[in-house]
């Protein structure tokens, strides 16, 4: 009932047709209108922004000032609460003045993962920038790892220290930015589409640029690889296809006939994005993301000077669940989650085996590249 009587309250000022039946949970216009199950009342945002925060709060409990970092989640609650009513709000007028199809399936779909995001995002930064909530570096301990006089540092060095601590690597924007970029430009042509995605080729677009503006510092990386990179690849393509083919069927998906009704030129350039955003930009981008630089933030702030090859259990483990969360279509998912997370468990081993980027990039473009080979050769569209 709030959310229904909060929304009436929004959408009262962009739209004077508005009609609500509160008893019955029902708003709309009259062309178009919505009912407001529990699960879109945002229960589930709240439920999601409460564990995000509580749990990110926990990792970082030696970097942040408590009890007042505590504050920020009540803040971030608010946010999410008002973020789900502005999407029931851009849900209803879109299905009224637009198409019902980009209604329910691009924004009531995407939307609230975005509002998510945002703030999961914001929280983030607030704990790294906001000096009322993050610790400064105790004036005991010299930058240089010594100790002056009697373990005592002094004035200066301790000031030194103070103003080299900037909270994350500097690094953290070219291991990041490309993978948020993917996420953003999904986010972005999935809210804008219906049953089919037309703006994928912006998800292409936007993470080759970032890949290209990053590329002095990604050269760094040593991006060799050898035979255990590919045949990674190819263990974890069985793995991930074994339901499917020890089944002998395939799920539901309208990708083929939506591709079916374009023109040839028009078809063969959306495969054409797909299948290079699958072997090129994704792989590139995720394993920058997750093993690059998740895997080793779990092990140091500084995590671009942890050694891949000194990864640990947990650290894999964790960055490799976050990986398999990535790829649940729903909350009830829990076959991708669970294929997810064995993907990132073995693109993490070909990744520690020699320490190079290389390898896991290689094991992932393969993984992909099989994928592609078997979509397009069987038509089992449901796999993208």
């Amino acid at each position: 009932m709030i959310t229904v009587r909060s929304l009436e309250v929004v959408l009262r000022f962009l739209s004077p047709g508005i009609i609500v039946d509160a008893p019955n949970y029902t708003i709309g216009t009259a062309q178009f209108s919505v009912y407001i199950r529990p699960g879109c009342s945002g229960i589930e945002g709240l439920g999601m922004v409460l564990a995000f925060t509580s749990i990110w709060l926990w990792y970082s409990r030696k970097e942040c000032r408590f009890p007042r970092a505590l504050l920020l989640i009540p803040f971030a609650l608010v946010c999410i609460w008002w973020l789900n009513i502005v999407r029931l709000s851009i849900l209803i007028l879109v299905g009224d003045a637009i198409d019902p199809e980009i209604a329910m399936v691009g924004v009531h779909s995407h939307v609230g993962w975005i509002a998510f995001i945002v703030v999961a995002l914001a929280f983030f930064l607030a704990t790294q920038r906001l000096a009322w909530v993050r610790k400064a570096p105790s004036p005991l301990s010299c930058a240089d790892g010594h100790s002056g006089i009697d373990g005592l540092t002094t004035v200066a060095s301790a000031s030194e220290h103070l103003s080299e601590d900037r909270g994350e690597s500097p690094a953290i924007r070219a291991y990041l930015v490309p993978f948020l970029g993917i996420l953003a430009a999904s986010f972005i042509s999935k809210s804008a589409s219906g049953y089919f995605e037309w703006l994928y080729p912006l998800r292409f677009v936007v993470s080759a640029a970032a890949l290209w503006y990053f590329l002095p510092d990604l050269k760094k990386l040593n991006w060799r690889f050898g035979w255990v990179a590919p045949l990674t690849g190819v263990a974890v393509f069985v793995v991930w296809i074994a339901p499917s083919w020890w089944m002998h069927q395939r799920a539901a998906s309208p990708l083929g006939a939506a591709l079916a009704a374009l023109s040839p030129t028009a078809r063969w350039a959306w495969i054409a994005f797909r299948v290079a955003a699958a072997v090129i930009t994704v792989p590139l981008a995720e394993e920058l993301a997750f093993r690059g630089y998740l895997a080793r933030r779990f092990v140091s702030q500084e995590f671009d000077h942890v050694s891949f090859s000194n990864l640990t259990v947990l650290p894999v483990a964790l960055s490799s669940v976050a990986f398999g969360l990535m790829h649940m279509q729903n909350l009830k998912d829990w076959p991708h989650l669970m294929l997810g997370t064995l993907a990132g468990l073995a693109f993490a081993a070909a990744l520690r085996w020699r320490g190079r980027m290389g390898d896991a990039v290689v094991a992932h473009a393969v993984t992909n590249l099989l994928l592609v080979a078997w979509v397009l050769g069987l038509g089992d569209w449901a796999q993208w």
